[in-house]
């Protein structure tokens, strides 16, 4: 028998773990050609926020020889826009909608709660804290404790009690179990991780940095490493905590090594832009790896590295 893919994002409870990648897939309409949107777990938003955005000045991105960086600025435009035209639209394909939200304020944040949530068919909201806090010299929520529960308590007084509030963390910190533990403590149903780290690229032949706004988001293979470690030590210090994990999945044995170290359910990004059907096609791979180790259920796998380490056993490899 094929394994049991459910999975629970808090206390809804989705048909399987793919998701998509915040700001990859838009609001999901790119995607329709080639994926069945209510076919995978859910689809993440790009980050909405209460104004129209145009973002950063190109160029924007730039390859990598293990991933892309990115330079967009949040473009997007506006709450308005996305309640009369993208959740409709997500609506009408049967997808269930995670939609991710971002301010520069608490103020806004709080807003953007309060809008989404007195919007029918929103599955759950992911606060992206990875934007700088005007109130506060510019520092990114997600860097400080206080700042990122703060972001976190103000969403969850405005966000109706059976929508779900996932924290997406950055792994840019000293100490990602800290940041960790002030979104739980403020209201946090749940933590998405990681957002991309900081890099940058020089163009050797022009002789500057590669994107107009010089430093940008690192995604890709190359940061899985590190996803898998934050969401190591944050499932080992808040077990019961679902955890969104991503950062670099590029196949089924990808998302199963982020759900071995914690994750509950897998988002899907850079992989997107080389493959339109990858959320499908790593979906389908994920069910291929677990069927061939035996596992019945998706829950059995999620933080099982943690018992296994423990136990000092090995869960064994499929030839």
């Amino acid at each position: 028998m094929a394994p049991d893919l459910r999975t629970r994002l808090g206390s809804v409870e989705l048909p399987n773990p793919i998701l998509t990648a915040s700001g990859c897939a838009s609001s999901g309409r790119e995607l329709a050609q080639f994926v069945d949107v209510s076919r995978i777990g859910a689809v993440v938003t790009k980050s909405v926020m209460l104004a129209p955005r145009a973002g950063r000045p190109t160029p924007r991105m730039a390859e990598t020889s293990s991933g892309m960086l990115n330079s967009i600025g949040l473009q997007g435009p506006g709450i308005d826009a996305f309640l009369q035209r993208d959740l409709p639209w997500l609506l009408s394909r049967g997808a269930r909608a995670v939609v991710s939200i971002a301010g520069s304020t608490v103020d806004e944040y709080a807003e953007l709660a309060a809008r989404l949530s007195d919007a029918a068919g929103v599955t759950a909201l992911e606060v992206n804290i990875s934007c700088p806090n005007v109130e506060h010299r510019g520092q990114v929520f997600a860097c400080d404790p206080v700042d990122a529960g703060a972001v976190i308590e103000a969403v969850r007084a405005r966000t109706r009690y059976d929508v779900p509030v996932f924290a997406k963390l950055s792994p840019d910190v000293t100490d990602i179990v800290a940041i960790a533990r002030a979104c739980v403590a403020a209201g946090a149903d749940g933590l998405s991780m990681i957002n991309t780290l900081l890099g940058m690229v020089i163009d050797t032949d022009a002789v500057r940095p590669a994107l107009a706004g010089m430093t940008g988001g690192l995604s890709g293979p190359a940061i899985r490493p590190v996803a898998v470690r934050c969401i190591w030590q944050v499932k080992q210090a808040l077990p019961d905590v679902p955890i969104i994990g991503m950062g670099g999945v590029m196949t089924g044995r990808d998302a199963l090594e982020l759900m071995l170290a914690g994750a509950s359910m897998v988002s899907v990004g850079t992989a997107v832009f080389h493959d339109p059907s990858a959320c499908a096609r790593i979906l389908r791979e994920l069910d291929d790896e677990l069927a061939r180790r035996g596992v019945e259920r998706l829950s059995e796998v999620i933080g099982l590295a943690h018992e296994m380490r423990a136990a000092g056993r090995s869960m064994g490899t499929v030839k």
